[in-house]
C-alpha cells in the first residue's frame, strides 16, 4: 500500500492548505481549484488531503455509500431501512482521469442485457464513488466538454442520472470537487470555474531555504515513507481533531449583519456575476471563524474569504489575469463595515497564513498601459535594424465563424462537423467492442426477417447480439488553429498593425469558446518564427502576439514553409485533429530570389494536401493589388478582409449572399 505524504509535511503553499482544510471543516464551501506551475505539490497536497478527513459512516453492501442514518430513498442497492447500523470506512478520494469515458464517470447500462434478458444491470462510475468524498481532476482544464458537462448536472444537483433507450437510474452524489491545473494549457470553461468555491494560485518559492526544505523532506519522504510519515503523525493527530472540533463548533458560528453587508459590498464592487459569490464568501467566512475557535465573523475572515473566493469569479475572458486589488479590497472593507464590526486590518490574518493573492497584472486585452511599449511611429527599437517597439491592439470583436470543410473525427469542440459520441443521430453500423449508444430502429430491422427462424411465438422480439447496432451520431470537434503573421514593414504602421493584432485576438477568443487548440507563426526580416508551438493556451498566444515587434522585408515564403512543418509535426502527435490556417497579410513577398515564385510553390504544398486555410486579407488604402486574394487561391482557401471578418459585418453579408447566389 502506497503510503501517502503526510498533508502537514508539505513546505509552504499556505493559502492552498488553508483553502483544503475550510472545505476540510465545512464541505458546502463549494471545493477547490489550484492553479500554478509544474511541480509545485499541487497533487501532493491534495491527495494528502483525505487522512486528515474524518471516516465516514456508510451502510453495509451499498455501492453508493449511503448515510445509514439518513439513507437514499432512491438508492439502486436499496431501499435502506433508516437508523440501522453501518459501517466505517476512511473518506475516499476518487481521481477522475482526463481521458475517461463517460460511462467511466457515471456508470455504465448493460444495454444488451435490459434489451435480452429484461435486467436492468447498472455499474456503478466514479460519481457513485466519490459521494460522501473527494473528486480529484488533475488537469482540469483539459477535461472534454461532455464530461464537464456531466459534472455540472451532478454538481448542481448533487444526484447523477443515467438514461438509455427509456431505462433510468438515479443515485446521490455530493462530492467536495477538487481541480488542479496549468494556466500555460489552457483556461477553464466559466460554468466550470464558477462551480469551485475557492481558488488558490501556487508558485515555487524563490527562497533558497525553502527549496532545500522542499529537497530534503521528499528525499526523506522517498527514502522511508513509514518512517516519514510516522514523524509527523503527532502533527496530522492534531490537525485531523482541529478539523473536527471546527466541525462541531461550525453551527455555532454567527455571521452577523455587518459582516454580510462586508460580503455584499464587496461582491458589488468587484462586479462578481451573480450570487454564488455572495454565498461562498458567507460560507468561508464562517469556516475560518470555526477554524480558528471562534463563534463570530470578524473582518478579517471577510478579507480571507474575498482573497480565496472571489479572484476567479473576476475574469470577462481568457485575457484576463485572476486576482484582486488588495487596496481596493481594504477600502471596500471600511466603507461598508458597521459600528459593531472591527474594520479589516489590513495584513490578510486569517487563520493559517495571509493573503498570498497576487496583485491584480493587466492581461494582453486589457488596458494596462505599463504593458505596452510606447514610442513614436517608426521609431526603432533595440533588437535590429528597422525594428518597430510593438503596437497595442485594438478592441476585439466577435468574428464569423470559420470551419474546416468535410467532417472529421477529432476531439469534441464546437468549430467543425465531425463524427463524436455526442450530437444528432446520423445513421447506424455494428458495435466496435461494449455496445454504448444503442440505435433502437437499426436493431430492430437486423432482427426482424430472423423471428420466424428463431422460434419466435410470443409478441416480444428475439433479439441476438449480431443484432444489435451502434449509433453513429455527428457534432462539433475542435481544430488547431495555426495562424501566420505577417509581422513585416509592410505591415508595421502603428493603426494598422493594432488593427491585425485586434482581428487575431478577437479570433483567438473564438478559438477559446470552441475549444480549439492554436499556433502562431510570425515572420518578418529575412525568417520565420514558431512564435507559440500549437497550445490550448489562447492566453499564451495573446501574450506573444502582443509583444510582437514589427520591421523589415516580407518572407512569405518562409512563414508558409514554417507554418507547413509545424503542421506535419503536430499530425504525428495528434493525427485526428484537423487544422485551420488562418495567415495573417496583405499578401506582400519580398526579400531573396523570386520571393513571389517561392511563396507561390509554398502555397500550393497546402492546396495539395488539402489543408483549410482563410487568408486575412490587410491591405488598406484606395489602391489595392488584390495580392491577399491570389494566395488564397493558390492555398486552395478562402480571403476575407478586416471589416468582413466581423460577424456583423455588412460586407461579409454581402459577400456571402454573392457567393451563395455563384
Amino acid at each position: 500500500m502506497t503510503i501517502p505524504f503526510p498533508f502537514t509535511a508539505v513546505v509552504g503553499q499556505d493559502d492552498l492548505r488553508l483553502a483544503l482544510l475550510l472545505n476540510a471543516v465545512s464541505p458546502s464551501v463549494g471545493g477547490v481549484l489550484v492553479r500554478g506551475e509544474k511541480g509545485t505539490a499541487k497533487s501532493t497536497a491534495v491527495r494528502a488531503l483525505t487522512t486528515l478527513l474524518p471516516e465516514v459512516s456508510v451502510v453495509p453492501g451499498c455501492r453508493f455509500s449511503c448515510d445509514p442514518a439518513s439513507p437514499d430513498p432512491g438508492c439502486p442497492d436499496g431501499p435502506h431501512e433508516g437508523g440501522g447500523g453501518g459501517a466505517s470506512r476512511p473518506a475516499r478520494m476518487v481521481e477522475l482521469p482526463v481521458g475517461a469515458s463517460e460511462d467511466r464517470l457515471v456508470g455504465a447500462l448493460d444495454i444488451e442485457r435490459a434489451l435480452a434478458e429484461g435486467v436492468k444491470a447498472f455499474e456503478p462510475g466514479l460519481l457513485a464513488a466519490a459521494h460522501r468524498g473527494i473528486l480529484y481532476v488533475d488537469e482540469v482544464n483539459l477535461l472534454h466538454d461532455h464530461l464537464v458537462d456531466l459534472l455540472l448536472d451532478a454538481a448542481a444537483m448533487g444526484a447523477s442520472y443515467v438514461e438509455r433507450e427509456g431505462v433510468s437510474v438515479r443515485h446521490a452524489a455530493r462530492f467536495l470537487l477538487v481541480g488542479t491545473m496549468n494556466p500555460e494549457e489552457g483556461e477553464l470553461r466559466p460554468q466550470l470555474l464558477d462551480r469551485f468555491g475557492l481558488t488558490v494560485e501556487v508558485s515555487a518559492s524563490r527562497e533558497p531555504e525553502k527549496r532545500v526544505e522542499v529537497v530534503r523532506r521528499r528525499l526523506a519522504y522517498d527514502d522511508d515513507p513509514a518512517g516519514f510519515a510516522a514523524r509527523w503523525a503527532d502533527e496530522e493527530a492534531a490537525v485531523r481533531q482541529r478539523i473536527v472540533a471546527a466541525r462541531e463548533l461550525l453551527p455555532s458560528v454567527r455571521l452577523g449583519d455587518g459582516a454580510l453587508r462586508q460580503i455584499a459590498a464587496t461582491c458589488a464592487a468587484f462586479e462578481v456575476d451573480g450570487m454564488r459569490a455572495d454565498i461562498v464568501m458567507a460560507r468561508t467566512a464562517t469556516a475560518l471563524a470555526a477554524w480558528a475557535g471562534r463563534t463570530e465573523v470578524l473582518a478579517e475572515d471577510v478579507r480571507q474569504a474575498a482573497l480565496l473566493a472571489l479572484p476567479h469569479r473576476r475574469r470577462r475572458n481568457p485575457f484576463d489575469a485572476p486576482g484582486l486589488d488588495e487596496d481596493k479590497l481594504d477600502e471596500t472593507l471600511e466603507e461598508s463595515s458597521g459600528d459593531d464590526d472591527p474594520g479589516p486590518d489590513g495584513d490578510g490574518g486569517g487563520p493559517g497564513g495571509g493573503g498570498g493573492q497576487p496583485g491584480p497584472d493587466e492581461g494582453p486585452a486589457g488596458d494596462g498601459a505599463g504593458a505596452r511599449p510606447e514610442g513614436g511611429e517608426g521609431e526603432p527599437a533595440p533588437g535590429g535594424a528597422g525594428e518597430q517597439s510593438p503596437a497595442p491592439a485594438a478592441e476585439p470583436f466577435r468574428t464569423k465563424v470559420l470551419s474546416v470543410p468535410g467532417i472529421g473525427e477529432g476531439t469534441a469542440g464546437r468549430r467543425s462537423r465531425a463524427r463524436t459520441e455526442h450530437g444528432r443521430t446520423t445513421g447506424a453500423r455494428r458495435p466496435q467492442g461494449a455496445l454504448t449508444k444503442l440505435h433502437l430502429a437499426a436493431t430492430v430491422r437486423a432482427a426482424a426477417p430472423h423471428q420466424r427462424a428463431r422460434g419466435r411465438s410470443g409478441r416480444g422480439l428475439v433479439v441476438r447480439r449480431d443484432d444489435l447496432r451502434q449509433a453513429t451520431r455527428e457534432g462539433r470537434e475542435g481544430n488547431l488553429v495555426l495562424f501566420v503573421v505577417d509581422a513585416s514593414g509592410s505591415m508595421a504602421a502603428r493603426q494598422r498593425m493594432g488593427a491585425v493584432k485586434g482581428a487575431v485576438l478577437s479570433l483567438l477568443l473564438d478559438a477559446y469558446q470552441r475549444r480549439d487548440k492554436v499556433g502562431l507563426v510570425t515572420f518578418r526580416g529575412s525568417a520565420a518564427d514558431v512564435a507559440l508551438p500549437p497550445t490550448s493556451s489562447v492566453d499564451a498566444a495573446a501574450a506573444r502576439l502582443e509583444s510582437l515587434p514589427t520591421g523589415g522585408r516580407t518572407p512569405l515564403a518562409a512563414g508558409l514553409l514554417k507554418a507547413h512543418d509545424v503542421l506535419r509535426v503536430e499530425r504525428l502527435r495528434d493525427p485526428a485533429r484537423r487544422a485551420l490556417v488562418v495567415v495573417v497579410t496583405d499578401g506582400r513577398a519580398t526579400g531573396g530570389p523570386e520571393p513571389v515564385a517561392l511563396a507561390s510553390r509554398a502555397a500550393r504544398l497546402f492546396a495539395a494536401e488539402g489543408v483549410a486555410s482563410v487568408v486575412v486579407d490587410c491591405e488598406s488604402g484606395p489602391v489595392r493589388l488584390g495580392l491577399a486574394g491570389r494566395l488564397a487561391g493558390e492555398l486552395g482557401g478562402t480571403a476575407v478582409t478586416l471589416d468582413e471578418l466581423r460577424a456583423d459585418s455588412i460586407a461579409g453579408l454581402v459577400k456571402d449572399v454573392q457567393r451563395r447566389a455563384a
